[in-house]
């Protein structure tokens, strides 16, 4: 049975509509850009609120290589990254610190999630969003790396595999004893 041009062309519009959507979202979810951080520019000085309100110092973590995730629980590529940063963190562990900062949403949200998905890196909050917007993060995920020197060293924007061969390049140089003139090449982007 033959549908109308009319039925046929909406069809076609649908489904020309639904694929667009699915390849934008796959390749939001898999892409990942590095982005230097500006020598002149100073970082922030906390990475975030921990679950007593108070906040975590970047001085008072200095002398360890720091990851921290930005991320929230509306964000799919946030979600799907967080099993490869808890990964890292336990692969990595006495090395490297791991730190998962949700953007602007309540501490019961944060809470669901954590107890629903049993996440177990250390969760912080950006409750006003002030955090992320001094980092000049507006994608997400984004991950702040810091050398175990106290030095920013770049800002990955979108989702990587954190346990893969493009994060392991990213994380040597963090790592206590790493030579610090190792930085990543401006606009270095990838695929898991």
């Amino acid at each position: 049975m033959r549908q109308p041009p009319a039925q046929r062309g909406l069809l076609l519009i649908g489904l020309g509509a639904m694929l667009a959507l699915l390849a934008g979202s796959a390749r939001a979810q898999i892409g990942f850009e590095v982005r230097p951080w500006p020598a002149h520019r100073a970082p922030p000085l906390q990475a975030g609120i921990d679950p007593s309100g108070k906040p975590l110092l970047l001085k008072d973590l200095r002398g360890q290589a720091l990851v921290i995730n930005y991320w929230a629980t509306w964000c799919e590529p946030c979600r799907e990254e967080m099993p490869s940063l808890a990964l890292l963190a336990q692969s990595q562990s006495g090395k490297l610190r791991v730190l998962a900062v949700n953007f602007k949403e309540s501490p019961a949200t944060v809470g669901h999630f954590v107890a629903a998905t049993g996440l177990t890196l250390p969760t912080l909050r950006d409750p006003d969003g002030a955090l992320a917007r001094a980092w000049g993060i507006r994608v997400f995920p984004s991950t702040v790396l810091i050398g175990a020197d106290g030095q920013v060293r770049s800002v990955v924007r979108g989702a990587l595999d954190w346990h893969g061969e493009a994060a392991a390049r990213l994380i040597a140089p963090l790592l206590p004893g790493a030579a610090t003139s190792v930085a990543p090449k401006s606009g270095l982007t990838g695929q898991r």
